[in-house]
C-alpha cells in the first residue's frame, strides 16, 4: 500500500488538487494500485491554523509518505508577513528537509493545442524537452541573508552559493535522462559574471566525461531565455540552477499555451513531491476557471517516479492528450472551435477516459 500524502494548499491549489486526486485514482483502480491518503497542511492555511507554513506534524507526514501531492502555496492575504514565515517559505522548508534537490519539468506540445501558443506553429511544433532545475541550493538557501539597516539607509543581502557535490547530483540526473532521450544537455549558467556559474560550468565537463555518448553544450541564461522562444526545438535537456530554472521553466510553459498545463515532480533520495508549477492564482479562486491538467499530469508523475507504474502513468497522459484532442478546454486555452468546460468537468473527462480506454 503507498501512502499519498495531500497538501491541497492555498487558492486554487484545493480546487486543481481535487481534480488530481480523481484522476489519480482512476488509474489506480485500473490498474489495481493500492493507495492511502493523508491530508495535511502547507503554506497560508497552515499559518492560519497553526502560526507556522510547515507545522510538525505535516513534516512528520511527509517524511513518512511515499509520495506527495501538492496544489499551490501563497497568496497577497499572507503578504505582509515576515519573510521567513510566509507560505512560501514553507515550501523550502519541506523541500530542504526532504532533500528534494531536483525538479523535474517537462514542457511537452499537445498536437491539438499548436494554435494555443502564442508564439508561431512553424516555431514551435515538436517541442519536446524536460528541465532539470537544481532546487535546495542557490539564492533561495544560501546564508548569510536578510535586511541590515545602516543609519537611514538599509542593506539587502541574499547568498549565491554552491558546492561541487550538489552541481554534480542534478547533473548526473540530466545526463543519465538525456541517454533515454535525444542524448543532448544543454547546461545554463552566467559564466561570464559568476564565479558559481563558472565552478557550474567546469563541474558539468568533468560529469560530461562520464557520458561520452551525450552531447554537452554551455548556454548563459539571457542567451537561453531568448532561444526558448527563438527556437525551443533545439532542446532535449536544460540543466540549471535555481533561480535560473524557476524563470526558465515558467517562460517555457508559454510555448505549451497555459502555465496551467506544466506539472513538476521534486525527487530526492528516498521520495518525491509533486505539484503544477502555477500559483495560487487567487483571482479565479472559486469560479471553476482553474485548469486542473497541471496537477493530473503531476499525478502521472507521481506514478511513473514515486510507485514506478509507467503504464499508468501513460494512461493519464494519453487521456489527457484524448480530451484536449476532442475539443474541451478552460478557459485558458480557449480557441475557436473548442468547447470551453470548467475545471472539475475537466477532471472528470480526463478520470473516465483513463477508466475507459
Amino acid at each position: 500500500m503507498a501512502k499519498i500524502v495531500v497538501l491541497r494548499g492555498d487558492g486554487i491549489g484545493p480546487e486543481v488538487i481535487e481534480e488530481g486526486l480523481k484522476v489519480l485514482k482512476a488509474s489506480a483502480r485500473r490498474y489495481g494500485i493500492p493507495l492511502e491518503f493523508q491530508e495535511a497542511l502547507l503554506g497560508g492555511v497552515a499559518i492560519d491554523a497553526t502560526g507556522d507554513p510547515l507545522p510538525a506534524e505535516t513534516l512528520r507526514c511527509c517524511t513518512e509518505a511515499d509520495a506527495i501531492l501538492l496544489g499551490a502555496v501563497g497568496g497577497t492575504k499572507w503578504d505582509t508577513l515576515p519573510a521567513e514565515i510566509r507560505p512560501e517559505r514553507g515550501l523550502l522548508r519541506l523541500r530542504q528537509a526532504l532533500q528534494l534537490y531536483a525538479n523535474l519539468r517537462p514542457v511537452r506540445l499537445f498536437p491539438s493545442l499548436l494554435e494555443a501558443s502564442p508564439l508561431k506553429r512553424e516555431v514551435i511544433e515538436g517541442t519536446d524537452l524536460i528541465i532539470f532545475r537544481e532546487l535546495i541550493g542557490g539564492l533561495y538557501y544560501g546564508t548569510p541573508r536578510g535586511i541590515e539597516k545602516h543609519g537611514e539607509d538599509e542593506r539587502a543581502v541574499d547568498t549565491l552559493s554552491y558546492t561541487t557535490t550538489e552541481i554534480v547530483r542534478i547533473a548526473r540526473l540530466a545526463f543519465h535522462a538525456a541517454a533515454g532521450r535525444r542524448k543532448k544537455v544543454t547546461s545554463v549558467d552566467k559564466a561570464n559574471v559568476l564565479i558559481s556559474s563558472q565552478l557550474w560550468r567546469r563541474t558539468l565537463l568533468q560529469v560530461a566525461e562520464d557520458f561520452p555518448e551525450i552531447s554537452l553544450e554551455h548556454m548563459l541564461v539571457d542567451n537561453c531565455a531568448m532561444q526558448l522562444i527563438h527556437n525551443p526545438r533545439q532542446f532535449d535537456v536544460i540543466v540549471t540552477e535555481n533561480m535560473f530554472g524557476d524563470i526558465l521553466s515558467d517562460e517555457a510553459a508559454v510555448i505549451s499555451g497555459s502555465i496551467g498545463l506544466i506539472p513538476s515532480a521534486s525527487l530526492g533520495a528516498a521520495r518525491g513531491l509533486y505539484e503544477p508549477i502555477h500559483g495560487t492564482a487567487p483571482n479565479i479562486v472559486g469560479t471553476g476557471r482553474a485548469n486542473p491538467i497541471g496537477t493530473v499530469l503531476s499525478a502521472a508523475l507521481l506514478l511513473r517516479h514515486s510507485l514506478k507504474h509507467e503504464a499508468a502513468a501513460a494512461a493519464i497522459e494519453a487521456a489527457v492528450e484524448g480530451v484536449l484532442a476532442q475539443g474541451y478546454r478552460t478557459p485558458d486555452l480557449k480557441q475557436p472551435g473548442t468547447q470551453v468546460i470548467g475545471t472539475q468537468q475537466m477532471g472528470d473527462r480526463i478520470a473516465h477516459a483513463v477508466e475507459t480506454a
